[in-house]
């Protein structure tokens, strides 16, 4: 591989420089996305079209100089698998017209295979060979906890109070939902990394609205039984998006990289995360400044990380609105910084 920084990052192994990559990195931000979004009649068109998917996944690597490319996809391709199909409306996000309520409503679930993803493999496949080892490429899925929360929820939600409710009135039912997403999961993620894959990254978008209490039963025991999993065949990262409260448990999950919101204080996270690679976690908005402030809050994230176990991205994905050249700034920052 031409470009292995950020896996050499990822493994704990000494690099030349800081690898950095953007979550959402292959999205409105970039020209070339949304002349593709508008050639299609919808989101999950694009999701679903393989040499859309690339092409779309491509960009950032050529535009924004990033030293991964991230497939291009949705976490919700999970339960559409298993039989919940969703529809992602514009400027709202996604809905489904049926969620998961009853014993019943798990039990018609299927637990998905390769042939209900397909497109996905496809579009990896097709990816990795366009990259011709350039850089790495990452694949990744959703929580358990997150996907449970949508498909109970049928939307995105401030509270998720549809979903807690479950969970504390009827935790076996919960659990029950829980084990065949997780079981989805861990297939999916295997078939990507089988199909090009590098690394893969478990986005735990909605774990912070869990209590300390709560967190280890609900989301964060089945997202390390899929990082025992993956981690014998590719480097895992887990993102657990507001749950820092749980960091002596994350501390033990079984992957290589964790990352970290906006929140999170660098220096307290090298004391608990001591044998961890650390990823993030500038605040997206950092970047609606000019900049001259964008280089200088980078280089002081950097500072801060110390340069080594470490990955440069933001506390969560770019905002679509985001001026790509603030977005370059933060990339070629990166790219330049010499540890002080």
């Amino acid at each position: 591989m031409q470009n292995d920084l950020l896996l050499k990052a990822a493994k704990g192994e000494e690099t030349s420089r800081v690898p950095v990559w953007i979550m959402r990195q292959a999205g409105r931000i970039l020209p070339g996305y949304r002349k593709v979004r508008a050639s299609v009649k919808d989101f999950t068109q694009l999701v679903k079209t393989p040499e859309l998917a690339c092409e779309v996944t491509l960009e950032p690597v050529h535009v924004l100089g990033v030293d991964a490319a991230i497939i291009f996809s949705d976490i919700l391709v999970i339960p559409e698998a298993m039989g919940l199909p969703y529809q992602m409306i514009e400027s709202k996000g996604p809905h489904f017209e049926k969620t998961i309520k009853t014993v019943k409503d798990i039990e018609a679930l299927r637990v998905g295979s390769t042939e209900n993803w397909d497109y996905v493999v496809n579009a990896l496949k097709l990816t990795k060979k366009e990259l011709n080892g350039k850089v790495p490429l990452l694949g990744f899925a959703g929580s358990p906890w997150t996907i449970f929360a949508y498909m109970t929820e049928g939307s995105g939600s401030k509270t998720f109070s549809v979903a807690k409710r479950m969970i504390f009135s009827e935790p076996k039912l919960a659990h029950s939902l829980l084990e065949k997403i997780t079981e989805t999961t861990i297939r999916y993620l295997k078939d990507q990394v089988n199909a090009g894959a590098d690394l893969v990254q478990i986005f735990d978008s909605w774990g912070g609205i869990l209590g300390h209490d709560t967190y280890w039963e609900f989301s964060l025991q089945y997202m390390a039984r899929i990082a025992d999993e993956l981690s014998k065949v590719a480097p895992v990262t887990v993102f657990p998006k507001g749950a820092y409260f749980a960091s002596e448990q994350l501390a033990k999950v079984n992957c290589r990289v964790i990352g970290l919101d906006w929140a999170v204080n660098p220096t307290e996270a090298r004391k608990i995360f001591k044998d961890k690679t650390l990823q993030g976690n500038m605040d997206p908005c950092m970047l609606y400044a000019d900049t001259k402030s964008i280089k200088k809050a980078t280089e002081t994230m950097l500072d801060a990380f110390g340069g080594r176990n470490y990955i440069a991205n933001l506390g969560h994905g770019v905002y679509p609105d985001t001026p790509v050249d603030h977005v370059k700034c933060f990339v070629d920052t990166v790219k330049e910084y010499t540890p002080r």
